[in-house]
This record gives C-alpha cells, sequence and structure tokens, in this order.
C-alpha cells in the first residue's frame, strides 16, 4: 500500500527513520519533563507519529451531558419530534464545552481521537466525549488559537497539520421525525406485497435533510471550510419503531495561512501480517 512520506515539523521531506528516532528520544525524556507526566488513550505508534511534527500527549480528557426529554413525546404524531431533536442538540454541545474546559485545565491546545458516545432513551439524551488533549512540545499555558476537538486519530491529525490543515471542533446534527400512520385500509392491502413504505421513506429523507443542514450550519459557525470523517446513523427508535431518527457528526477542518501542501507518497511494507504468520501452508515452502 501507499503511505505520505513522513514530513518534518517545518513541512519539508525528512528521513522517517531519523524521525521516529527524534520521536522516542523526545519520549524517553528525563524524569520531570512534560513528556514524562501524561495520561493517553493513543497507541504507541501515534504517541511517536504526533512527536515527529513536534506535539505530545498531555492528558486523557473527558465531558458529558445529558438532558431530559418530556413524558409522551414519542406518541404518534406528524413532522419532526422536536423535543428529542433538541435535546440531542443540547446534550453534545454541553458535552462539547465540558470537554473544551477539561483540555484547558490540563493546558491542551485541541484533543485527539475523541469517542462520542451518545444514547437516545424514551425519558433522556446522553452524550459522552473522550479523548486525549495534545499541545506543541514544551508549550505552557493556552495557545493564540482556540482550543480545537477533533475524532481524528493521531495519524490522521499528524497527515492533516502536514498538509497545511487544521482541526476546528466537532459538529453535529440530528433530527427525529414521526413515519406517518397508514390508514387501516392501506396496511390490509400492503400486508401481502411487497412495496415500498413510503411514509417511512419519506420520514428518513426529511430526517436526514434537518441534521445534515445543522451539522454544516454548526461547522459554518465555527469558521471551518469543510467536514471530514463524517459519522452517521439512521433507522427507527427501538423503543419508538413509528420514528426515525438521523445524526451526523465529524471534524471541522480549515486550511492553514501557509496554504496547502501535497504529500508525496512512498511505498510501504507491513512485517506483521498475520496472516503469513500462522498459515500452515507456510511451513511446507510455499
Amino acid at each position: 500500500m501507499t503511505g505520505p512520506e513522513p514530513l518534518t515539523p517545518q513541512g519539508a521531506a525528512g528521513d522517517p527513520r531519523a524521525d521516529m528516532r527524534a520521536a522516542a528520544d523526545a519520549l524517553a525524556g528525563p524524569a520531570g519533563t512534560a513528556a514524562g507526566r501524561m495520561t493517553s488513550d493513543l497507541s504507541i505508534d501515534e504517541e511517536l507519529v504526533l512527536h515527529s511534527i513536534g506535539w505530545e500527549p498531555v492528558e486523557l480528557v473527558s465531558g458529558t451531558s445529558m438532558h431530559s426529554v418530556p413524558v409522551g413525546v414519542w406518541t404518534w404524531g406528524q413532522g419532526e419530534i422536536g423535543h428529542a431533536s433538541a435535546a440531542y442538540a443540547r446534550s453534545f454541545a454541553g458535552a462539547v464545552q465540558r470537554l473544551h474546559d477539561a483540555c484547558a485545565h490540563a493546558g491542551g491546545h485541541g484533543v485527539v481521537g475523541v469517542h462520542v458516545e451518545w444514547a437516545v432513551e424514551r425519558h433522556h439524551v446522553d452524550v459522552t466525549l473522550v479523548g486525549t488533549a495534545v499541545r506543541p512540545v514544551g508549550a505552557t499555558g493556552l495557545g493564540t488559537e482556540p482550543v480545537f476537538l477533533s475524532d481524528l486519530s493521531g495519524r490522521d491529525f499528524t497527515l492533516l497539520r502536514s498538509a497545511g490543515w487544521t482541526p476546528l471542533g466537532l459538529a453535529a446534527g440530528a433530527s427525529f421525525v414521526y413515519a406517518p400512520r397508514r390508514s387501516m385500509g392501506a396496511a390490509m392491502q400492503q400486508s401481502g406485497q411487497n412495496i415500498e413504505l413510503t411514509n417511512y421513506t419519506e420520514a428518513m429523507y426529511a430526517a436526514r435533510e434537518a441534521a445534515m443542514e445543522r451539522m454544516q450550519t454548526a461547522a459554518l459557525g465555527l469558521g471551518g471550510t469543510g467536514v471530514v470523517e463524517v459519522k452517521v446513523t439512521e433507522g427507527p427508535m427501538e423503543f419508538a419503531r413509528h420514528a426515525v431518527g438521523f445524526t451526523a457528526y465529524g471534524t471541522v477542518v480549515r486550511l492553514l495561512p501557509g496554504g496547502h501542501r501535497n504529500l508525496g507518497a512512498q511505498m510501504v511494507l507491513p512485517l506483521d501480517d498475520p496472516v503469513v504468520s500462522f498459515d500452515a501452508a507456510s511451513l511446507r515452502g510455499r
């Protein structure tokens, strides 16, 4: 497979082995340095890659928020279930704010690898965000730019920065819509046929359009020019099969003042193939 050629912090192509050695030396710094006081859910190679562009993990941080949904809103109705959509938006915004605060308190300039966990229940919506606060190596205090949030991995964050882009934050949108009730005659007529359930189709389209518009509006509010790594969920609600939901969230990005930098590709030969390692046929010299 191919991958981008590692870059030095200044953006010029460098020696990958030298970059990895420098990153390993930074991680093995003497006790009492910033490199010796951190907690991270990043993998070892992600931390090494972060160090190769001059960044380091600081601390594992989290934010969570839960909002109630009024009793009775999931019963039959028409149009969007406004209370549920608003509860999701407020829960996500509350969790984001608490994650921002936790990152700033830890001295981080941003959070990478954010894991988003959310649940929509009959009477509440809750959102939990967990990620690793990061900062430029040796930085003290907050940076000049606002704290950013990103669900990109440490490796993807490195690629993004090396290419001249930066993450700004997480944008999300959600919508929950009633699927209109079919008449008794229509239900009986369709019971023995393979036929499109247009009430569900139309409800899903309405939920999708509203959720995507809200996510894009949130991205524009952060000053972004795009959203990457968007993750979506859709379908009927488990406890209210006559209602459908659509949620979307992703990382908002923006081009840095220096402009875009093309990353050269190089051939990569993996040495950790589990199939070859345990394939009995390889023992016969095939």
